[in-house]
């Protein structure tokens, strides 16, 4: 089993920044892909960011240019940092792990309120 712990939202003016953080522990013998969704209200969950263990990342359009992913491999931590950000970028944020202990599954993080105000 993996638990996932997030930290980093809260409110914020448009055009300022917020970085999120996601915390891995648990029983597992290695984490693949980890990532960054976001559900807005009356929206369907979309994906904002993903990094592979290679290291190489991936953006929606929406936030490209504007929001940087990384990880710590040894602290099994994924971060957002989030800069420019816009009224809509408000959403709940959810980590998302895939990791292996013994099969592969995929794991989410409780969510975290980003709220952008104009």
């Amino acid at each position: 089993q993996v638990q996932l712990v997030e930290s980093g939202g809260g409110l914020v003016q448009a055009g300022g920044s917020l970085r999120l953080s996601c915390a891995a522990s648990g029983t597992f013998f290695y984490i693949n892909d980890m990532g960054w969704y976001r559900q807005a209200p009356g929206k369907q969950r979309e994906l904002v960011a993903t990094i592979p263990s290679d290291g190489s990342t991936n953006y929606a359009d929406s936030v490209k240019g504007r929001f940087t992913i990384s990880r710590d491999n040894a602290k099994n931590t994924v971060y957002l940092q989030m800069n420019s950000l816009k009224p809509e970028d408000t959403a709940v944020y959810y980590c998302y792990v895939r990791a292996y202990s013994g099969y592969v599954r995929d794991y989410w993080g409780q969510g975290t309120q980003v709220t952008v105000s104009s």
